[in-house]
């Protein structure tokens, strides 16, 4: 079964010339590439994230598959939700579905369910998709969706993520898609008297990338929840730190920070973007 795009002509461009074209601008060639355990990558509109997201998928090196791991926007499908077999189709593009390692972690991890509802219309992979598809043409990806916040469900999935690397002889990439602080009208958060949206996110998301940088999943996931960060991806994050931890990574480098407003202008509106390298 394919699965058709859900925001193509609104999160970037429905022409497949103008996404190509559009995402090699967003590129930077002359970025050294890593062979990278992990990466965190924002998810919103390309005009907005898609400069961070272009600059962290310019430093690694893209092996044949990508797990990509988000959050659950829509509230749809089971709170582990394993998009197990099929095609994904972007703009001038199909991805298929890397479906023995689909089977294997849902053999190691049985809270993880196959399922489709939850990404029919979930954007949080999606957007990675047009990276992956001109970097890499032959990529395979597994999508997972998380609706889940507790620690432990992290830290187990962490480990069958990191048990289920180590059977392939060449190890996925682990890419979790998270934006950082959501804060002002229609965000649920406002900042504290003296503090711009645009200020306040930086506050919050420094003190979110500083536990990242850690590679602590439990760290991050007591931070952000501390501190009451509007991470959206905090917990695929977590989960992905736990399992590239166990996989030998040593080191979180954050490429790229930035936010909604150095696009809009909106300092009261404000949505945070970091690009972190994992290796």
């Amino acid at each position: 079964m394919r699965r058709d795009p859900a925001c193509a002509g609104s999160f970037y461009d429905a022409s497949p010339e103008e996404l190509r074209a559009h995402v090699r601008a967003l590129l930077e060639p002359e970025g050294e590439r890593l062979p990278a355990r992990a990466i965190v990558c924002p998810h919103a509109g390309l005009v907005y994230s898609g400069g961070v997201a272009g600059s962290v998928y310019s430093r690694v090196r893209l092996p044949a598959t990508a797990i990509l791991i988000g959050p659950n926007h829509t509230g749809q499908g089971p709170p582990v939700s394993v998009y197990a077999e099929g095609e994904w189709a972007i703009p001038g593009g199909v991805l298929t579905v890397a479906a023995d390692l689909a089977r294997a972690l849902l053999t190691r991890f049985p809270l993880a369910k196959p399922d489709r509802l939850a990404h029919r219309d979930e954007h949080c992979l999606e957007v990675q998709l047009p990276f992956l598809s001109l970097l890499q043409p032959d990529i395979q990806i597994l999508p997972i969706v998380l609706g889940v916040r507790d620690l432990d469900t992290c830290r187990a999935l962490g480990h069958a993520l990191a048990a289920v690397i180590e059977e392939v002889p060449t190890p996925p990439l682990l890419i979790a898609s998270s934006d950082m602080t959501h804060c002002g009208p229609g965000f649920g958060q406002w900042p504290p008297p003296g503090l711009t949206a645009e200020e306040f996110a930086h506050q919050q998301d420094r003190l979110a990338l500083d536990a990242l940088q850690t590679l602590d999943g439990e760290q991050l996931h007591r931070t952000v929840q501390r501190h009451e960060i509007t991470m959206c991806g905090y917990v695929p994050t977590t989960a992905v730190l736990f399992a590239a931890r166990l996989l030998g990574a040593t080191k979180a480098t954050v490429i790229r920070y930035a936010t909604s407003a150095d696009v809009s202008q909106d300092v009261d509106r404000v949505v945070g973007y970091a690009g972190v390298v994992i290796t």
